[in-house]
């Protein structure tokens, strides 16, 4: 630990010290002026300077910003039937599914080659004792950046940074922009020492739409997100539930923090309708913060301080209330199954399947095997 100077007004002075002798110092360092005669003022100032320029300098320590990097490990969260299972509603890939067998056409394991993509990693200044946390960054831009005013955050929570180049809002959303982000996460995860607890995902505007698809699909790997200025409702064709088990553990275990400026009326909006969706679905782990002033812009060093520290504050859902939401979901899930089991025994084929089609939107992978099932009547 570096020596701290302080100057007193009363400890022994150093004009009393004999010429030629080596004063001893300790952590704490007096230097008073009392007692010396004028001749010796400019003495104790020269030791002083002396002194102050023989002590350590102290200076913040610096993440590393790491442009460029390849990564080469492959998971089975990325691959193609993972992704399929858990982001495409049940009836849509087996449609895919069927699809491609009519076609002849094999399908890769893996939809990116990582020997041609390139990611950007900040490593933060400090590793806390239970691991790094990490943040994966969906951008709508196609180069890789860190927003700007981040690192300092970053540093003082122990947060590595990872993000994809040239997965911008064109980009195609299943064959490159969820996989990437899904594969930025493993490899990090492959190198770093990361503690799994602390694992979320984030993105900006259209970024932030992935991050949510991407959150609700992988619970078991993102423990929160953040998303900022870009969110839409859960349930439905654009974003479907994912099996069952996944979305119990979605409803019981992520935390959500939107974060938009005051002046971004259309996100706001947009937050409003999935935090309302949200509560429908039974997930309470919820929070919004308006950043004041901005409209449509990444959030600053100080929102993504306060959402990293709400992630880190996550509570676990009210049991009671929890077991209730489920059952009425539950309730009103049995309720559509039975009257497409109705229409089906009454011959009504045309009506079952468009209902059917209603209730995969709707309740996604929380209806199968049943809507599959039926579906193949």
């Amino acid at each position: 630990m570096p020596e701290v100077v302080h100057i007193a007004s009363k400890p022994r002075s150093v004009c009393a010290i004999r010429p030629g002798a080596r004063p001893q110092y300790a952590a704490v360092v007096t230097l008073p002026m009392a007692g010396c005669q004028p001749a010796q003022h400019a003495l104790v100032a020269l030791l002083l300077l002396l002194l102050l320029l023989a002590l350590p300098q102290v200076t913040a320590a610096q993440g590393q910003t790491l442009r460029d990097v390849v990564f080469g490990e492959y998971g089975e969260h990325s691959s193609n039937p993972e992704t399929a299972r858990r982001l495409l509603s049940p009836l849509t890939a087996a449609r895919l599914e069927r699809e491609l067998a009519h076609s002849g056409r094999a399908v890769a394991a893996q939809p990116a080659n990582l020997a041609a993509e390139r990611f950007i990693v900040y490593l933060p200044s400090q590793q806390p004792a239970r691991g790094f946390a990490l943040v994966v960054f969906v951008p709508p831009w196609q180069d890789a950046r860190v927003p700007s005013g981040w690192e300092p955050v970053l540093d003082r929570h122990g947060v590595i940074y990872v993000s994809a180049a040239r997965c911008g809002n064109d980009e195609d959303v299943l064959g490159r922009r969820e996989p990437l982000a899904l594969l930025a996460a493993y490899n990090i995860m492959k190198r770093y020492p990361v503690d799994p607890e602390r694992i979320y995902v984030a993105g900006f505007s259209g970024g932030s739409r992935i991050a949510l698809r991407l959150a609700l699909g992988y619970p078991d790997l993102f423990r929160g997100a953040i998303l900022n200025a870009g969110s839409d409702p859960i349930g439905d064709r654009q974003i479907p539930l994912p099996p069952k088990d996944l979305f119990l553990r979605f409803q019981s275990s992520t935390h959500i923090v939107y974060v938009t400026g005051e002046r971004d009326a259309e996100h706001l909006a947009d937050d409003m309708a999935s935090i309302h969706s949200l509560h429908k679905w039974c997930v309470a782990n919820v929070d919004e913060f308006v950043l004041p002033r901005l409209a449509h812009e990444v959030a600053d060093a100080a929102a993504l301080d306060r959402a990293l520290g709400e992630l880190l504050k996550s509570a676990q859902p009210h049991p009671t209330e929890l077991a209730a939401c489920r059952s009425r979901v539950e309730a009103e899930l049995e309720e559509n199954v039975q009257k497409v089991q109705k229409l089906l025994a009454a011959g009504r084929r045309a009506a079952a399947d468009k209902l059917l089609l209603r209730i995969d939107q709707r309740f996604g992978g929380l209806a199968a095997p049943r809507s599959i099932e039926l579906a193949t009547q």
